[in-house]
């Protein structure tokens, strides 16, 4: 008798986090589902779907209509967790929900259903599985849907797609891999940094910052940039344009930009239009959730930053205000996110469509991270390969890119200019090993890998920048107990493009793990290199592309 009540207690937990899975895929990038009536909600979005068109698909799986907005989503695996069942004797159903609410396993699931189903109850909870299990069929995703009380049954997406995230195994082992990230990153302590001055502390020249729109016509485009400039710049310092992530604006590094500039290096932040908060308000405005992220704008985004060059190449001869601000021949892209990626084609990196469209098809599934599923927008893409270099672009800072098959086994070989990545092993998003960790091995110029151990995908932000729901649908660690990260980001950011004037030398002590690990608290340990040690090699052979 134990061991049945055991085999059944797992097999609940299975069919729970399956239930819990099946709504991360069908209210992910999209929402919905149904009971008599599902509704879904992620964040400001809303759709509902007859439980009966659930029902249909998961005997034929031949999908409705109500559910073809789906069918980037809805893959073979779907379907076998809607068909997933465990069969319990009516007569002891109660015994053995009650036998089982009292496990710690037990707990944690009705604590996540109770997440995912927001004004649902534990007792309410319980009556439900108590009553699907009674069913003749037994318990399933969808009797448990249909013995939820009530004509409709919400769910939010957005606490579901956590759960499921924060279970994803490319995350679990970005975790992992942070201890021994800890231990074995080389702490080299004979670097003599000076005490009288520190490139994390602000500059002292007082920063301009002014909006400008730009007009591509061609790509019928309107572009927002913020330019921060100083009376007194740095002749020699290259031009630095900060790219920001999907979903996000040109204010999410504001403190990164003005710290920057105070140091006479003139930057603009652009906002791309086609995948900014904006954009993607838009969309769900459209309820066409199914192209949250156009592909074009894999295309667009570096499009959008060589356009800029040769705006502000054009403004750097016409304008009074302006003349000899932009040194748009040396050119430094930061980038955070999908930004990152679009710092790292601009700097030679090469799209991989045909490998792409390899992953996406064969290997892409549910437990895989928001990053994994959003690189797969390009995948239908009609070219095989992207090149988009700049050649004015001459270094590169990506911040928590978004990486993972989107350049294969070889296309950031062709990236030979200095580049410096940021990677955080707490990163639900963008995971480290998969799209930080084993990109910066392939990388054959200077390079440096930033390592926050405990930093998120959101740390680097700026405290004032307020993410959008989308962004939002993991914990972050942002603020005050991220400050020393961002203190560290703003130092090292300057000393690596520093790299490209005459001061190179002098800011060379901090591009060291020494001056990362001044910035090392409990929460967010730090760590900077230039190689990974041995012992960090194996752990790349899950990472496959």
């Amino acid at each position: 008798m134990q061991f049945q009540f055991g085999r059944r207690k797992r097999l609940v937990v299975s069919f729970v986090q399956g239930l819990l899975f099946s709504f991360l895929a069908l209210g992910g990038a999209t929402p919905s589902i149904a009971a008599e009536r599902v509704t879904i909600q992620v964040g400001p979005f809303q759709q509902s779907v007859a439980i009966a068109d659930l029902e249909k698909y998961a005997k034929t799986g031949k999908l409705p209509d109500s559910l073809q907005i789906f069918s980037p989503l809805i893959t073979p695996q779907v379907r076998e967790l809607l068909n997933q069942r465990v069969q319990v004797d009516p007569s002891v159903a109660d015994k053995f929900i009650y036998e089982l609410v009292k496990t710690p396993e037990g707990k944690q699931l009705i604590s996540s259903l109770g997440v995912a189903i927001p004004g649902s109850t534990v007792e309410t909870l319980q009556a439900t599985l108590n009553l699907a299990l009674r069913q003749v069929n037994g318990l399933s995703a969808i009797s448990f849907l249909r013995a939820y009380p009530g004509d409709n049954i919400t769910i939010d997406a957005t606490k579901a797609i956590q759960i499921g995230v924060e279970l994803n195994a490319n995350h679990l082992q970005s975790e992992a891999v942070g201890m021994l990230l800890a231990r074995q990153l080389p702490v080299v302590n004979n670097t003599r940094l000076s005490t009288t001055f520190n490139p994390a502390v602000s500059g002292r020249q007082i920063v301009q910052q002014q909006t400008l729109v730009l007009a591509d016509k061609q790509r019928n485009r309107s572009i927002p940039v913020d330019i921060y400039w100083t009376r007194e710049e740095d002749k020699e310092a290259p031009l630095v344009v900060i790219s920001h992530g999907f979903g996000a604006n040109r204010r999410f590094s504001d403190y990164l930009a003005r710290h920057l500039a105070s140091y006479g290096t003139t930057v603009a932040a652009i906002e791309h239009p086609g995948s900014n908060v904006a954009a993607v308000n838009r969309i769900a405005d459209k309820n066409n959730l199914a192209q949250l992220l156009p592909p074009q704008e894999f295309i667009d985004r570096p499009k959008d930053i060589s356009f800029l060059l040769n705006e502000l190449g054009k403004l750097n001869n016409q304008s009074v205000q302006f003349q000899g601000k932009f040194n748009t021949e040396k050119v430094s892209v930061i980038g955070h996110s999908l930004g990152g990626y679009t710092a790292l084609v601009l700097a030679g990196g090469e799209v991989n469509l045909e490998q792409l469209r390899k992953y996406c098809k064969n290997s892409l599934s549910l437990g895989e991270s928001p990053g994994d599923w959003l690189q797969c927008a390009a995948a239908s893409l009609p070219e095989k390969k992207i090149q988009l270099k700049d050649e004015r672009v001459k270094s590169a800072i990506a911040l928590n890119p978004l990486v993972g098959e989107l350049f294969g086994s070889k296309g950031l070989t062709k990236v030979n200019k200095p580049v410096l990545i940021l990677t955080g092993t707490e990163d639900a998003l963008t995971p480290a090993l998969r799209h930080q960790i084993k990109p910066f091995t392939q990388l054959t110029g200077t390079k440096y890998l930033l390592t926050a151990i405990g930093g998120t995908h959101l740390s680097i932000s700026d405290p004032a920048y307020l993410p959008s729901a989308v962004a939002t649908i993991v914990r972050e660690r942002r603020g005050e107990e991220a400050k020393t990260l961002r203190q560290l980001t703003q130092g090292v950011s300057l000393a690596f493009i520093k790299q490209l004037t005459s001061e190179a030398k002098t800011y060379q002590p901090f591009l060291t793990s020494a001056y990362a690990q001044t910035f090392s608290t409990p929460q967010i340990q730090l760590r900077l290199v230039s190689e990974l040690p041995a012992s960090i090699q194996p752990w790349l052979r899950f990472v496959g592309n």
